[in-house]
């Protein structure tokens, strides 16, 4: 059985840290961030959580051990956190502190890696899953992403 690469602990720690330094040196410069309406390169997706973590400053990451799925790696997510910073997301007008507690329903996020670094991160498309389920919760209507 193939090990899990190492790379996928490396980023686990960045996002429950939210150190984005670590989380840009875990994943390859063609990364595709792959949501059901949109797929996100690398500056885009470290751009979403940079203004993730600044907008909810108490997001929290729990999570199931990863897993191989086939050639990829699968973790359960599940992610919360109250929104009491300002949400500026690029695209989008900032969003003001709704002071709304977040909760992303269990989702199971898949990773491809190749040569050590993240190349695609695909969300399962669930209801309320992250990213569009994060803006749902504030009151967005229309999530961009």
């Amino acid at each position: 059985m193939k090990p899990i690469p190492p790379v996928i602990d490396m980023y686990v720690a960045g996002l429950k840290t939210h150190d984005v330094v670590q989380i840009a040196g875990a994943i390859s410069e063609e990364l595709e961030f792959i949501s059901p309406v949109a797929v996100l390169n690398k500056p885009q997706f470290l751009a979403m959580l940079t203004a993730l973590y600044a907008g909810f400053p108490d997001w929290s990451y729990e999570h199931d051990a990863p897993c191989l799925d086939g050639d990829q790696v699968a973790i359960c997510w599940r992610q919360a956190g109250i929104h009491t910073g300002v949400f500026a997301l690029p695209g989008l007008k900032p969003i003001a502190p709704t002071q709304r507690r977040v909760q992303i329903p269990d989702q199971t996020f898949f990773y491809r890696v190749r040569d050590n670094q993240i190349v695609r991160i695909r969300p399962d498309p669930i209801p309320g899953g992250a990213p569009s389920g994060i803006l749902q919760q504030i009151g967005i209507a229309t999530p961009p992403v």
